[in-house]
């Protein structure tokens, strides 16, 4: 089978000849920068600096000869915007705090202050606030909270998403169709799209890491507070959000058709190790309309397969999660309770396709042996591959100072080394 035939069958519940692969085509289940770097090295390829290609997590844009090297079967159809609101181009030099040498986007700008923090500016404006921070010796930004003084009793849902949600301009659908255009005539490989405008409340964007003066409640832990005491700000926040998403679903369809398997239409997580963060009730009142508007957009007028990011245990939310029509489940993340990988499938199996949960990148991929690394992939193979509807990719981005050899370790157990 060729990649895209492999991928196109594994997502529609049938067997392949062998397990499907995915390494970087969305930014959750990809690898951190330097990471990639050293696996590149141990590989035999050729030494260049790699790009960063989402900011946040400090993610690889995963080269071609890579792809290659290692049989993967899907490529990453991006956004030309990144999360902090610049555009990947115009690549200059720049280096980790271990001595990686990167490429970055002319827009990422950066200062540093005297105890070695490291901060980037949303849209690469540095004449306001910072709106991520790396600490001395760290890996990721992290989002910056920079909510102004609001006013609790008038609370507009309005101004929240005209800071955040923008309909695609003329530009970004001339990028998106040429660029699916020469993948899809280049490539048999499987194309997937980081939508993620269906990422209601997706907790790494209420910060507004792009916007440069966000308004109203940008605090995480008051936004979560937020459901309670403002359910009808939050609601609000959602259909103008919504509206928005539809309206892009229409374009991103018009320009790149049928060319792409799946689409990532949210990355909010529900889940923490023990439970979900809400209960069902919540869910099905403030969350689940909206899923089930775009979800449906999507299954009446493409042929695209809709996947959705949601770590953690989220084993009470599934049968909604199937119901409003999520086709693709990442990361599967099955050291959570109740998330074990052989009760999802047997319960789940013929209704989502697992894309992830091949190996726990908590533990086992960190901090294990190569032969335990072995062990496990050949186990989550075996169980989640079982019929087909499965896609194999670590549970969530491969992290920071993954032992190299475990890594080898993964690709053997695979067959693809």
């Amino acid at each position: 089978m060729t990649p895209r035939e492999r991928i196109k069958k594994a997502i529609n519940h049938l067997e392949t000849d062998i397990i499907p692969l995915d390494l970087g085509a969305t930014d959750i289940t990809s690898m951190s920068i330097n990471t990639y770097a050293k696996l590149r090295k141990a590989l035999g390829l050729p030494s260049q600096p790699p790009k960063i290609r989402e900011p946040l997590q400090m993610l690889a844009e995963i080269d071609m000869d890579f792809i290659e090297k290692l049989g993967i079967d899907t490529i990453a159809l991006d956004f030309p915007t990144t999360m902090f609101g610049f555009k990947n181009k115009n690549w200059k030099p720049w280096q980790l705090f271990d001595g990686t040498k990167v490429l970055i986007p002319e827009d990422f700008v950066t200062t540093s202050d005297s105890e070695g923090n490291i901060f980037l500016y949303p849209q690469g404006d540095a004449s306001v606030a910072p709106s991520g921070k790396m600490p001395p010796g760290g890996f990721y930004f992290d989002p910056l909270v920079r909510q102004e003084p609001i006013d609790q009793e008038h609370l507009d849902p309005q101004e929240w998403v005209e800071d955040q949600y923008s309909l695609l301009t003329e530009e970004d659908l001339s990028y998106l169709e040429k660029t699916v255009d020469h993948l899809y005539k280049n490539t048999d490989l499987a194309i997937v799209n980081c939508f993620g405008q269906g990422g209601f409340g997706d907790i790494a964007l209420v910060p507004g890491p792009g916007v440069k003066h966000p308004k109203g409640i940008r605090d995480p832990q008051e936004w979560y507070v937020a459901h309670l005491e403002h359910p009808d700000y939050i609601k609000g926040i959602f259909e103008l959000q919504c509206r928005i998403a539809l309206k892009n679903l229409e374009l991103l369809y018009q320009a790149v058709g049928n060319r792409i398997e799946a689409v990532v239409v949210s990355g909010t997580d529900f889940g923490t190790q023990n439970a979900s963060f809400i209960s069902p009730k919540t869910y099905r009142e403030i969350y689940k309309p909206f899923h089930q508007r775009l979800n449906d957009w999507i299954h009446q007028h493409t042929q695209w397969k809709v996947f959705y990011h949601t770590c953690g245990s989220i084993i009470s939310l599934l049968d909604d999660l199937v119901e409003v029509g999520v086709d693709i489940l990442n990361p599967v993340q099955c050291s959570a309770k109740g998330m074990e990988a052989e009760g999802l499938k047997s319960k789940y199996g013929d209704q989502l396709v697992f894309w992830g949960g091949g190996v726990d990148t908590q533990k086992t991929l960190p901090f294990g042996t190569p032969a335990e690394v072995k062990r496990e992939v050949e186990e989550r193979c075996r169980t989640l591959g079982r019929g087909g509807g499965f896609v194999f990719a670590a549970i969530h981005n491969i992290q920071p100072r993954t032992p190299v050899e475990n890594l080898l370790a993964m690709f053997e157990a695979l067959g693809r080394l």
